[in-house]
């Protein structure tokens, strides 16, 4: 069994050392288990060193030139050569106990893919309402967020990867595929491990206001093709502020 850790990172000089470290500690759950495992960064055309870091954090860079999160995951996972795909945010620091969470639903058998809760610090307190939904919502319909999702290499590609047709929502686009393919595998629907909660930077909740979450919720409620599928409509992960 092998598993290929991805992480897609734009402009993550700030974080990533952290965010790799915590990977290679929580992976030991792995080298004990006797898998092998393997560490991708693909670097989404960034200008700062988060290609340095990367490779000095014994990372395996590719690089993706179009700034598109999807893109970006999906280069890292042509490039990984695991049995099991397994992606994390720049900006998240994996426990071992997640890796651990991992380990136990692969043995399982009963899954083809999975995701756990998020605990976004710092935040101000209006978003802590914000994720007090979301994590209601993926472990009630087994959606994954995108900081933290794995998948079986070919459950991934029989799904089609992560679509490149949207600039945001692409990890709900690929849980509700990959739920459709377990159905049609007669196997359970995506596990979401509702703890621990994987940590992961709430800086968004800081850099822009409620009015402007709200108002690209709103926008992608009843402009849902347009807003996705337009980088500047998604500006909240395009405009390079960190």
């Amino acid at each position: 069994m092998k598993v290929s850790v991805i992480v897609p990172a734009f402009n993550e000089e700030k974080l990533l050392v952290d965010t790799l470290r915590s990977i290679r500690s929580a992976a030991e759950v792995f080298a004990r288990t006797g898998w092998a495992w393997e560490l991708i960064v693909c670097d989404n055309n960034s200008t700062d060193r988060t290609t340095e870091i990367a490779e000095s954090e014994g990372a395996r860079v590719v690089f993706e030139a179009k700034n598109q999160i999807s893109r970006a995951r999906n280069a890292g996972a042509a490039a990984a050569t695991g049995d099991w795909l397994l992606f994390i945010d720049a900006d998240s620091t994996p426990s071992w106990k997640h890796f651990e969470n991992v380990r136990n639903c692969i043995r399982s058998g009963r899954h083809l893919a999975g995701g756990c809760h998020v605990q976004m610090e710092p935040m101000p307190p209006w978003a802590k309402a914000v994720q007090h939904v979301w994590n209601w919502i993926s472990r009630t319909f087994r959606l994954a967020a995108g900081s933290f999702l794995f998948a079986e290499r070919r459950a991934f590609e029989e799904a089609g990867g992560f679509s490149e047709e949207v600039y945001a929502t692409e990890e709900l686009i690929l849980s509700a595929a990959l739920n459709t393919v377990a159905k049609r595998r007669g196997l359970q629907a995506l596990h979401i491990m509702p703890s621990p909660a994987l940590l992961t930077s709430g800086r968004k909740m800081d850099l822009y206001t409620a009015e402007e979450h709200f108002r690209f919720i709103l926008r992608g409620i009843f402009n849902k093709t347009k807003t996705l599928g337009d980088a500047d409509a998604c500006h909240l992960w395009y405009d390079g502020r960190r």
